[in-house]
């Protein structure tokens, strides 16, 4: 039983990674428009709601037996629903290994019954400290997750199953609804791991520092190899079912794949922007930065040298490595160099050193 409880953690520290990774691009935007900057505490917070949210439905879904019909007639009961509160009374008393409160930790039905409560505990914890709401919405909440995690239950995740292999229990309903009012009591704890709200507002310049400068070069690269492999993979499926074999094998192949990834998303998300007023790029906007000359001015014509000795410049290497000898080992060597670069003092990294072009809040009077 322990295993079957650990065993989804798995998937949903998986799912709830990848998703944090899709949304990481928009959640840096989002912060620095609504708190100024984003955070350790506050990302830490949304990650595990990731997390959490995965994790309400791999322990809705798995571990999943092989459902046939031979095994829906032997666990028949799985597709009658348990509509008589506290029943779990009965199974304590039934499943208790020994007279007395020694065996109460070892019965498998009061683990049952405190894991449902837990489950539901960061729910409420999330739903106080995001939404600002109490107890009865917290409950309200609770009561609808579970609703929904019985009846997907009950039909066999919505029929894709020919019956269903877990039991869809009223007592897990109410379970899961303490557990929420429960999580109200912890959201103090989550306040304080978000930190409080800073006197500065979100439109106060904030100093420049090497994790801010750090998390730009970030944003730009998540964004450009995610819109990469989505323009790929769109363009894989458009050769795979629009072409005959032999158009999808010819040689272009290739080329088209690093015009798609890195070339095209570079061009669209780092190029284009820099053009723009402020000369940035998506990640250096997205934080709140601007490239500047020495006078202060815009960036002009130094943006050409900045662009080909940042992140432009090693995407364009990435896809000149399969066609160029030594561009991928140039790639390589480019990346470290420009992090390094850019925890200096000034933060100027590899491109403002070349360019000459300096860095300074977006929101600088």
């Amino acid at each position: 039983m322990l295993s079957d409880r650990l065993l989804p953690a798995l998937p949903a520290l998986f799912g709830g990674t990848l998703l944090a990774l899709v949304l990481f691009v928009p959640f840096v935007f989002r912060s620095y428009r609504q708190r100024g900057e984003v955070g350790l505490g506050p990302a830490l917070l949304a990650f595990g709601f990731l997390v959490y949210g995965f994790a309400l439905v791999a322990y809705t879904l798995f571990p999943i037996p092989h459902v046939d019909d031979a095994w829906c007639a032997v666990n028949a009961a799985t597709s009658h629903p348990q509509l008589d509160p506290l029943r779990f009374l009965d199974d304590i008393a039934r499943e208790q290994p020994t007279p007395g409160l020694r065996g109460v930790p070892a019965n498998p039905a009061v683990q049952q019954v405190l894991f449902n409560v837990a489950l539901f505990v960061p729910l409420g914890a999330y739903v106080r400290h995001y939404l600002r709401r109490g107890v009865v919405t917290a409950v309200l909440a609770g009561a609808g997750v579970s609703l929904l995690i019985e009846v997907t239950q009950f039909t066999g995740n919505w029929f894709l199953f020919p019956c269903a292999y877990r039991l869809f229990d009223v007592d897990d309903l109410l379970a899961n609804s303490l557990g929420a009012a429960v999580g109200v009591m912890f959201a103090p704890l989550l306040h304080r791991l978000g930190g409080r709200q800073r006197a500065l507002g979100a439109d106060v310049a904030r100093p420049l520092t090497a994790g801010r400068r750090v998390l730009g070069m970030l944003v730009d690269l998540v964004a450009v190899f995610l819109l990469g492999g989505v323009l790929a993979t769109v363009l894989d499926l458009v050769v795979e079912y629009g072409f005959d074999a032999q158009v999808a094998e010819q040689p272009w192949g290739a080329l088209a794949n690093s015009a798609l990834k890195p070339w095209l998303p570079a061009v669209l998300l780092l190029v284009l922007p820099s053009l723009r007023a402020g000369g940035g790029t998506l990640g250096q906007r997205a934080v709140r930065l601007r490239r500047a000359g020495p006078d202060g001015t815009g960036p002009g014509l130094r943006i050409v040298p900045a662009l080909l000795f940042g992140g432009f410049g090693y995407c364009l290497l990435v896809g000149l490595a399969p066609f160029v000898p030594g561009a991928g080992g140039l790639a390589n060597l480019m990346a470290p160099v420009c992090l390094v670069l850019a925890l200096t003092r000034t933060h100027r990294g590899l491109s403002g050193l070349v360019s000459g072009l300096t860095f300074t809040d977006s929101r600088e009077r």
